[in-house]
């Protein structure tokens, strides 16, 4: 019987170990410098790429235009 208390003693003094040893790591993370490069804008996927210009509308318009005209053509009656 005396073991066994022992042995609940040790477990409880091991788990307030690791609890003190967990919360430690907590604090460290939270002191952190939070601004964490996002994964995304930082890569180097995007390495060497541009962003859309403001003319992707004229670019949008061209392929409208050019579906239309296959339509037209596909579709003419009497052809």
């Amino acid at each position: 019987m005396a073991l066994f208390i022992r042995q609940n003693e040790d477990r409880s003094k091991l788990q307030e170990r690791l609890a003190a040893e967990l919360n430690e790591k907590a604090k460290k993370r939270a002191e952190q410098d939070t601004t964490l490069p996002d994964g995304v804008n930082d890569s180097q996927y995007l390495k060497d790429t541009k962003s859309t210009t403001s003319l992707a509308w004229v670019w949008i318009a061209i392929l409208i235009a050019a579906i239309a005209v296959f339509f037209v053509f596909m579709f003419q009656p009497g052809a």
